[in-house]
């Protein structure tokens, strides 16, 4: 519930995809990790955090895009992961930095991160923390009215 991971009928367990609310242009990385959904005319089901990100909470439903991420993997291996808590996802770049100006001057190590998919680039804006602050800062975030999610990779 609050991974950034989906159900999907056909796709294989593991694979990340790119999925885009076309009502709002928010988009999301998930992991398939469940098999659904079996609503007539669905064609993912989102987990909790992703449809938060997304837009999706109150309305519940929307016509998305849905993107698979080849050769994307999640870093694996031992010691810590690295904490983000990612703001906004852009494919727009100066939208990006927009929101990347607006908040380093309260919140230092603000980036914008590029993630090149098939259909194009995205622009990610994310502030480095540790696992000790990220919950804290998410909701500094979240308070300001931004779309936030916890990423540890």
């Amino acid at each position: 519930m609050n991974d950034m991971t989906a159900a999907h009928r056909t796709l294989p367990f593991g694979t990340y995809v790119m999925v885009t609310n076309l009502a709002n242009a928010r988009s999301a990385v998930v992991r398939i990790n469940d098999r659904g959904p079996f609503h007539r005319g669905r064609i993912i089901d989102l987990s909790y955090a992703a449809a938060r990100v997304l837009g999706l909470v109150g309305p519940g439903t929307a016509r998305v895009r849905l993107e698979v991420l080849r050769g994307f993997k999640a870093p694996q291996g031992p010691g810590p992961a690295t904490v983000w808590v990612q703001v906004g996802a852009f494919s727009v770049q100066e939208n990006a930095y927009t929101i990347k100006r607006r908040l380093e001057a309260r919140y230092p190590g603000v980036v914008v991160s590029r993630l090149e998919t098939e259909r194009g680039a995205y622009f990610r804006v994310r502030i480095k923390t540790d696992e000790a602050g990220a919950e804290d800062l998410a909701r500094r975030l979240a308070g300001e009215g931004l779309p936030v999610i916890i990423i540890r990779e």
